[in-house]
């Protein structure tokens, strides 16, 4: 069978960071549908109802692949492309900046504050380092090549041409990018370290934690206690996996839950969880690997660090 051909490019440009919505217009053997209009109200009905769509066909918001205004009227042709821009809802402000610790023609590897997602994700659009990130660079292009957890700062490496995304997300699939993680938790003379820690970790969609089930591990982190002071410990995390929540959920297993997570060893409520005066203790500070491109040995630290480290 031979594949489809590729779609032709978005003739709307971005809005907010965030790329316009393409359709395709798909086969129709019954003739379920005369005109455009009738395709779309189905469509979107369940997700914002007929009239929201009738709306926006008669301001002009759907385009054609030549950027021009596509009516509801017009006859339905199956394999037609058309564009438009979602409607966001009001995000609250994300109040830190999106570092930048290096950029190049390939790749930009950005310092993630807490608290802003990598990429659009649920109630997350606007709001996210990519979109802030290609608005302030002027790189529509830039996509991650890994996504690093909201709560969590530090280190996210960013392409720039979509051309190269796939080699550089192939070495955080093949585990080849050393990560070095830096995080606050109550120091515990009796835990024994340093230590690796491995054990089969679950995610259920919908459930907010994860948890540690019996059976084959499919997560190992090491840990390692780098200095206390203060009832606090700082901590090297080592991972060479990539669960949802690994380190947090390893942490917390030892009896050294991250100081400030909302999630372990319990569950705050959703509000609580963005309180922007205590950011989860938990950092990206190193990423390392061979460019796949180049070939260069590449070494990134992030110029953040733990706000909640005691004063002597």
């Amino acid at each position: 069978m031979r594949g489809r051909r590729k779609p032709p490019a978005a003739p709307l440009p971005q809005r907010d960071g965030i790329d316009a919505v393409r359709v395709r217009l798909p086969e129709d053997p019954e003739g379920l549908w005369a005109t455009v209009g009738e395709h779309l109200a189905d469509r979107f009905d369940g997700a914002i109802g007929a009239d929201r769509v009738a709306g926006m066909l008669a301001a002009g918001r759907f385009v054609g692949a030549d950027g021009v205004v596509v009516r509801g009227s017009e006859p339905y042709a199956a394999g037609r492309y058309l564009w438009f821009h979602r409607d966001f809802a009001p995000e609250v402000p994300v109040p830190f900046p999106v570092g930048v610790v290096y950029r190049d023609e390939r790749i930009v590897v950005a310092d993630k504050p807490h608290f802003l997602a990598t990429m659009p994700r649920g109630r997350h659009i606007t709001e996210t380092a990519v979109a802030r990130l290609r608005r302030e660079l002027e790189l529509p292009a830039l996509q991650p090549a890994h996504r690093l957890d909201r709560l969590t700062a530090g280190l996210v490496l960013f392409v720039v041409r979509p051309e190269d995304r796939g080699a550089y997300q192939t070495l955080f699939r093949d585990r080849r990018v050393r990560k070095e993680y830096e995080a606050l938790a109550p120091y515990d003379p009796s835990v024994a370290l340093p230590r690796t820690v491995r054990s089969r970790i679950v995610k259920e969609r919908g459930v907010l934690a994860a948890r540690e089930e019996p059976g084959e591990a499919n997560s190992e982190s090491r840990v390692e206690l780098v200095e206390h002071r203060g009832g606090v410990g700082r901590y090297r995390l080592l991972p060479a996996t990539g669960r949802t929540h690994q380190l947090r959920v390893h942490m917390n297993a030892l009896g050294l839950p991250i100081v400030h997570d909302p999630l372990y060893p319990v569950v705050v409520e959703e509000g609580a969880a963005d309180d922007f005066s205590r950011p989860l203790q938990l950092l990206a500070r190193v990423l390392e690997f061979t460019d796949p491109v180049g070939g260069e040995p590449r070494r990134f630290e992030s110029a953040l660090r733990p706000s909640a480290w005691p004063d002597r």
